[in-house]
Parts: structure tokens; C-alpha cells; sequence
């Protein structure tokens, strides 16, 4: 790797700039690993989305290696902190225009191969019928005051 720096957090830092100039609520959305700190129960599939607007957030700083700021989860004030590499896009919420970025994956949870076994050509073909749908009465629906 060379001695230049990363332009990464120059964009992020850049696009959070014009969406507060054109009046768009910022979004990031993070790719959350160990060394990420943000509400865990908000994470679905390693990924957080989180509104990073002057409305939304306190203390929000932008560095060239992290993102720090504190918003409220829930009622609950909470102090964040995402590496500027686990960026995974930056956009405005009302448009979706923004950049999105390559975000590594730690060792750790990259696939690796698996052993897949072949279809076995002798195998009788399925010739069961379907089932057949359950017979009764129709579902209906009742008001519940």
C-alpha cells in the first residue's frame, strides 16, 4: 500500500456536506463487525442504517479513521463509533444519490468452499401426487370489539 492516504472519508465527509447544503437527511449504512460500536439490536444481517443528520445526531464528527457521534435508540442515548472503513455507503435518504464503497470482510466470516455432493442419476423420480388442501369450512373473519 502506498504512503497516500485514503480518499474514502474526503468522499463520505464530502457527501454528508451536499446532502445538509440540498437540504436531504444523510444516511451511512455501516457494516458492523467486533470493533464497531453502535446498538446491536438494530443490526439485521451485519448491517446498520443509521441517519447521521444534524437532527438526528449529537457531536457528529467525521474523521479520516472514524465516524463518531451520539443519537438516541429507543429513547436511550447512545455514543457511536464506526471505523471509516466499515463504511458501506453514504447517500441521502430522500433521493438515494450518494456513493457506496467496498467494505472488507474479516477472515473470519469470509465463505469458504464447501464440499457440494451431486445429484444421484439412479434416483427414482418423485411420482408422489401433491398434497391435497385440508377440507372444512372457509376462514372467515370476525369484528373484535
Amino acid at each position: 500500500m502506498s504512503d497516500q492516504s485514503s480518499t474514502k472519508p474526503y468522499l463520505v465527509r464530502a457527501i454528508y456536506e451536499w446532502c445538509t447544503d440540498h437540504g436531504y437527511t444523510p444516511y451511512v449504512a455501516v457494516s458492523v463487525d467486533d470493533q464497531t460500536r453502535v446498538p446491536r439490536a438494530h443490526v439485521r444481517n451485519g448491517e446498520i442504517v443509521l441517519n447521521i443528520s444534524g437532527l438526528a445526531t449529537h457531536k457528529l464528527q467525521i474523521t479520516n479513521t472514524e465516524l463518531t457521534f451520539t443519537a438516541r435508540f429507543s429513547g436511550i442515548a447512545e455514543e457511536l463509533w464506526v471505523p471509516i472503513s466499515q463504511i458501506a455507503a453514504i447517500y441521502a435518504k430522500e433521493t438515494g444519490h450518494g456513493m457506496a464503497f467496498d467494505v472488507p470482510k474479516p477472515l473470519a466470516e469470509a465463505p469458504g468452499l464447501r464440499e457440494v455432493s451431486a445429484p444421484q442419476p439412479d434416483a427414482p423420480p418423485d411420482d408422489d401426487p401433491p398434497p391435497s388442501p385440508p377440507t372444512g369450512s372457509r376462514p372467515a373473519l370476525r369484528r373484535v370489539k
